[in-house]
């Protein structure tokens, strides 16, 4: 079997790096055993890695034509999620199945990728005239609208984004994806008003965070204190005073990065971005390296995906992009994202080895 190993190791090296930056956070000898966030991040990646193992294992076959299977039923858990997902921070994002509960948001990433995938490599050619691009674009517009009701605006824009990436892998004309863009911009205004009044706050509070620096703005200055507090070196394991003392929210989800700025300094922030570029330039590399078409799109829109996460949630922690609740993949705690991801690796693995099968 030709696994690749340096995309695995990378991979469970960044799971690794966050459990400890999550049990950095809790103040472990004050904190309930139900709320051990590192213990149950452990078992994630652990669930998750077995995940890895049976994507990579699958044959491909079978996940070609499941791909449209998994689409239409991650869509059928969004449609439950409108109807009886459960709430929590103001949101609406979970199904729960007795103690467990999952994001199918989360899922729904891997499930666009393969959809399109499909039906970009089934039409070839014909799908690059603009009449041809509607069924594509409802592929993408459909969940991201239901992303957005729940909402979470920070994984529609995944969403969106990674459906456009693809598009263009595929060749599809850059001309007519510009007009889409423009299309967007002109109907800013009414987009704006459907966003929630936390979201508005968010954006406003990014373009000036010091004229709320107890409210919409508070996220921001607070994460860019630990990012600079941690200096070249940074403090030092267990000594991320913003996060143990709670000044810094959401400090073991998508605030984790900073911790890691905070403990780690600048030194060992790059450390973990070259991780990243480690895994990016793997799947980059298998997706150039695909047998056909749906493997090189489905790599490709993988890679585009962990890319928009990474730039996302460092932008918004490092101050230069809204705070709109994208996790750190692998780092950031959550058990859909971690198994999410995990998967995805998994499926970049299960494409590479494809190559040596004839």
């Amino acid at each position: 079997m030709q696994i690749d190993w340096i995309l695995m190791g990378s991979a469970l090296v960044l799971a690794l790096a966050g459990v400890a930056m999550i049990y950095s956070t809790e103040g472990v000898a004050h904190v309930a055993w139900g709320k051990l966030f590192h213990f149950k991040q452990l078992l994630w990646i652990i669930f998750g890695f077995f995940g890895l193992l049976f994507t990579m294992s699958m044959n491909w076959t079978t996940i070609v034509r499941c791909s449209y299977v998994l689409y239409g039923f991650n869509l059928a858990c969004l449609l439950l999620v409108a109807l009886i997902g459960k709430r929590g921070m103001g949101a609406q994002r979970w199904i729960s199945l007795g103690p467990l509960s999952f994001q199918p948001s989360e899922l729904m990433k891997i499930a666009l990728i393969l959809a399109l995938a499909k039906y970009l490599s089934d039409r070839g050619e014909e799908i690059k005239r603009p009449s041809q691009a509607l069924v594509p674009a409802l592929l993408a517009l459909v969940p991201t609208l239901f992303v957005m009701k729940q909402p979470d605006l920070g994984t529609a824009i995944v969403l969106l984004l990674t459906a456009l990436g693809m598009m263009l892998l595929f060749g599809f004309p850059l001309k007519y994806l510009l007009y889409s863009a423009a299309t967007g911009l002109l109907a800013f205004p009414f987009l704006w008003g459907l966003l929630r009044g936390y979201q508005k706050q968010r954006i406003l509070g990014f373009l000036h965070p010091q004229n709320d620096p107890l409210g919409s703005g508070y996220h921001i200055i607070q994460s860019q204190i630990a990012v600079g507090s941690g200096k070249l070196l940074g403090k030092g394991w267990m000594a991320a005073s913003q996060s143990q003392l709670n000044f810094l929210p959401e400090h073991h989800t998508d605030f984790i990065f900073a911790v890691s700025a905070e403990q780690l300094g600048f030194l060992g922030c790059l450390l973990i971005l070259l991780l990243y570029l480690l895994v990016l330039s793997r799947g980059f590399l298998i997706a150039r390296q695909g047998r056909d078409l749906f493997s090189t799109l489905s790599a490709g829109g993988i890679v585009i995906m962990i890319f928009l996460q990474v730039v996302v949630n460092v932008g918004m922690v490092t101050g230069v992009m809204p705070v709109v609740g994208i996790p750190l993949p692998l780092m950031s705690y959550g058990g859909t994202s971690m198994f999410t991801t995990m998967i995805s690796i998994g499926l970049l693995l299960n494409i590479r080895m494809q190559r040596y099968l004839y």
